[in-house]
């Protein structure tokens, strides 16, 4: 599998796209980097005992959400009976100053969930200041390597901390190691220095910019090219990198003024990302439908008609079908709960064979994605964590006609209640005449289909409806005046 990642500036924005044998499967946006990672001091303002939670004041617009499993019994927690460390009432008080960190975006109503579980990301580990722990990524494969890295990780971590060991480490030296633990240490050190000297809510800690978080987070041995459109950029890339990282250098490439997202066709890529339906190589396509409470994927057939029998077809597109929703949650970052109505098979070797596909596929997300199995409808449950804002919520915005519901009402039903609040309005008015401005197209079903009705209404009044129509009106708007004669 050919990765390669594109980080493409200009005056308006950075942003970072990851390719896999060509396609685009991970698109980032540098005006979003979000609050993610961020650590703040922050003051708690109230605790709710029946959800077992505190709201955090953190300096945003609404207080931020912890829960009582995410609070860590430390010195800046004052515990009121040292038996109970499991009730938030116990566990802090209004008014307490505590140092957290964001581990959700706030989205749509939903307020930023915080930890104290704090966790400082560097290139080739991840310091826990408050967990005495070892661990080692769970893609690093070879046991040797794995039982090398965790001895080293445990002799060079601080005392009472913990360290987990990341997936780029692999092949590393011990050196290399330390260094970067040193330096975690050392952000971790000035972090709790400005926490001594400042007053909460503030901010103590912020993640690095997109460049940074696409070096630490992105950039490993499985990326054969990073290609950047900037000089500066590409030299603060270049910077980031260990000294022994020697190979991963020799990767990036400048490509000095060039227009990199145009080059590989990455714009159309993200507008079709945004649409409901998604057509899959075989002629099938799926449907993706995104709620508040989870998101719905539902496989069709269309076109593809196969070749052999009714049971190969189907399994030829839940096959494709599973590949391309691996690849669509991650270019549009869908998190929470997700439902996939695969077509169904009569074969079992055939349903086994779509979840392995489908599991092959989710383990290429650097986002936890995990699937939970087959309902008995047989639908497969998913989940992936929620971190950042979904694509659509970066890229799109409610509608103000129809209250992002994304649909518009009928003929029949725009008719009914245009026809209604004509009538309701030559019930109050004492004008010989009611003029009736309306969009185009309800004009012309009025005047068409609603002729007769029109005709009855002037009859049982006594009134003149003149109907004018109006470019500029939406569909289901409608503005009514009254006509006096001369």
């Amino acid at each position: 599998m050919e990765k390669e990642i594109l980080i493409q500036s200009d005056e308006e924005d950075t942003r970072v796209a990851v390719l896999e044998e060509g396609r685009l499967v991970e698109i980032y946006f540098g005006k979003y980097g979000g609050l993610v990672g961020n650590i703040f001091k922050g003051k708690v303002a109230n605790i709710i005992p029946g959800i077992q939670a505190a709201f955090v004041d953190i300096g945003l617009e609404k207080n931020a959400f912890l829960y009582a499993g995410d609070v860590v019994a430390n010195k800046s927690v004052s515990l009121k009976h040292k038996n109970d460390f499991s009730s938030i009432e116990y566990l802090l008080k209004p008014g307490q100053e505590i140092m957290v960190q964001v581990t959700k975006e706030p989205l749509n109503k939903k307020d930023a969930r915080l930890t104290m579980q704090i966790t400082i990301p560097g290139r080739f580990a991840v310091l826990m200041p408050y967990l005495d722990h070892v661990g080692v990524s769970r893609k690093i494969k070879d046991e040797k390597e794995r039982e090398g890295l965790r001895a080293a990780a445990a002799e060079l971590k601080p005392e009472g901390m913990g360290i987990i060991v990341r997936t780029v480490a692999e092949g590393i030296s011990p050196e290399e190691l330390y260094d970067d633990i040193r330096h975690l240490t050392g952000m971790w050190q000035e972090i709790l220095e400005k926490s001594e000297k400042v007053s909460a809510p503030a901010v103590l800690y912020q993640e690095r910019d997109l460049v940074e978080r696409t070096v630490r987070d992105l950039f490993n041995e499985e990326v054969v090219r990073l290609q950047v459109n900037d000089r500066n950029i590409y030299e603060r890339v270049c910077g980031i990198l260990g000294s022994n990282e020697h190979q991963l250098k020799n990767r990036i490439f400048l490509c000095e003024d060039v227009d990199l997202f145009e080059k590989y066709n990455i714009t159309p890529q993200v507008m079709r990302a945004l649409r409901h339906k998604v057509w899959l190589k075989c002629g099938g396509f799926i449907i993706i439908e995104h709620m508040e409470a989870l998101t719905a994927i539902d496989v069709n057939a269309g076109k593809y008609t196969g070749s052999r029998d009714l049971e190969e077809t189907i399994f030829k597109t839940n096959l494709d079908a599973a590949v391309e929703i691996a690849r669509q949650l991650r270019l549009r970052n869908i998190g929470g709960i997700i439902i996939v109505d695969f077509i169904d098979m009569a074969e079992e070797e055939h349903r086994q064979k779509v979840l392995e596909v489908l599991e092959r596929e989710l383990q290429k997300d650097k986002t936890h994605t995990k699937i939970m199995g087959i309902t008995k409808l047989g639908l497969v449950e998913i989940t992936r964590k929620k971190e950042y804002r979904p694509l659509e919520g970066v890229l799109l915005q409610k509608c103000p006609c129809c209250d992002g519901k994304g649909k518009i009402f009928s003929q029949e039903a725009l008719s009914l209640s245009t026809k209604k609040e004509i009538a309701n309005r030559l019930k109050k008015i004492h004008s010989p005449a009611l003029i009736v401005k309306v969009n185009p197209y309800i004009a012309a079903v009025l005047c068409r289909e609603g002729n007769g009705w029109l005709k009855e209404m002037e009859q049982k009044t006594g009134k003149r409806i003149i109907v004018e129509s109006q470019e500029n009106l939406h569909e289901e708007d409608i503005i009514m005046e009254e006509l006096w004669d001369n």
